[in-house]
């Protein structure tokens, strides 16, 4: 397996690029890389892909951060089905996506292609946020979500025209959904292209006494889709899954918007995550530290119990291996951190109170702290190290 290169070098652009240095760089390598320019290069369309994928990715300001903080595997590619893994899988998804950076026409204009507006058309996305339990984060988890979106009409096909029938090509842009003209200026002559005013750039209209009765000539229609979602172990708090073409359905056609998902993790009655790691607050009596004890541990898998060495101090770090959570798209897991607290009574008994003072004075329970012993901030701080 190929080892993916890094997204800014692909564009050719440093880290702290800005949004408009990143889109420049973008549509200098698509179009040094576009097939259709390059029809004697097998590889060229790779690359055209390889740039959409960085592009993609680096654009979008919280995909950016993750991929800054832990490369490829936050991200796990761009572009493709399900969560955004896997790259682009024709010219046509390229286009669909970032069309606009290249202006009016397009790839098509550029290299010849042409086509009708509705080939770069996309519906709108939908956000929802998504709550999942720290169990169900850790294994991963299909669930299945309502969500009120725009859909094909099945009655006419989704071209909005009675029981599907052809539409007749606007006679205005000729198909394309553009109208172009050229423009005198002191720089010379100059061509600019709008969007069709009679068939708002569709390419295609429908004679208004033949429209389709259900949808009302719009080829969508407006329904509760129950949508499954496979989330994968390891997800976060916060972050953003990708459904591609799961979103809304634009009129009378073209590419489905997204659907994204935003994880809400729901708190834990005992178990704290930081990141890949599971914390837990172990509360001890007094004897039971001094003379040690066993005590059952709640982990995100079931209860275990561990044994408690006589002589354990409040403060103390114990490392549970491989109990934490499972690190997005990887096999590793964090650990669960178990941090002992001894607790102290705040009301004693008359008997209590006379042992508690006998015991005072004696030696053994003079504080005499360790100097090898490292303090509770170096014992978190290697923890995350």
């Amino acid at each position: 397996m190929s080892t993916k290169r890094d997204y800014y070098e692909i564009l050719g652009v440093s880290k702290t690029a800005t949004a408009d240095e990143l889109k420049k760089a973008y549509r200098q390598v698509a179009i040094k890389f576009h097939p259709d320019k390059n029809p004697d290069d097998p590889t060229a369309e790779e690359k055209f892909k390889e740039a959409a994928e960085a592009y993609e990715v680096l654009s979008d300001a919280d995909k950016r951060a993750k991929y800054d903080r832990f490369g490829h595997q936050a991200v796990g590619g761009a572009g493709g089905g399900g969560y955004g893994g896997g790259g682009f899988e024709n010219m046509e998804d390229i286009f669909s996506r970032f069309g606009d950076v290249f202006g009016g026409g397009g790839f098509g204009d550029m290299f010849g292609g042409g086509g009708g507006g509705q080939r770069g058309r996309q519906g709108g996305t939908i956000r929802i946020k998504l709550k999942l339990t720290l169990e169900e984060i850790a294994n991963g988890v299909e669930k299945s979500v309502k969500v009120k979106r725009y859909v094909s009409c099945q009655h006419c096909g989704g071209n909005g025209s009675k029981n599907g029938t052809s539409l007749r090509t606007c006679n205005t842009c000729n198909g394309s959904g553009q109208v172009k003209r050229v423009v005198n200026t002191m720089l010379g002559q100059m061509m600019t292209a709008t969007t069709c005013p009679t068939c708002s750039g569709e390419g295609r209209i429908i004679d208004p006494k033949n429209k389709c009765t259900h949808c009302h000539g719009e080829g969508r229609l407006e329904k509760d889709d129950i949508i499954t979602a496979n989330i994968p172990a390891g997800v976060q708090d916060g972050m953003q899954l990708s459904m591609r073409g799961k979103g809304h359905v634009p009129v009378r056609g073209g590419q489905p918007g997204d659907l994204l998902i935003a994880i809400e993790e729901l708190p834990h009655d005992e178990l704290t995550r930081e990141n890949q790691h599971l914390m837990y607050e172990l509360h001890l009596s007094f004897p039971e530290a001094a003379l040690g004890t066993y005590a059952e541990i709640p982990t995100i898998s079931g209860k275990v119990k561990i044994k408690i060495e006589a002589g354990t101090s409040s403060g103390k770090i114990l490392r549970l291996k491989g109990k934490g959570m499972p690190v997005l798209n990887s096999h590793e897991k964090g650990d669960q951190i178990i941090h002992v607290n001894i607790f102290t009574p705040k009301e004693l008994s008359a008997d209590e109170r006379k042992l508690m003072e006998k015991l005072r004075d004696s030696p053994n329970f003079t504080p005499r702290p360790d100097k090898s012993d490292k303090s509770f901030f170096d014992k978190v701080r290697d923890i995350f190290n």
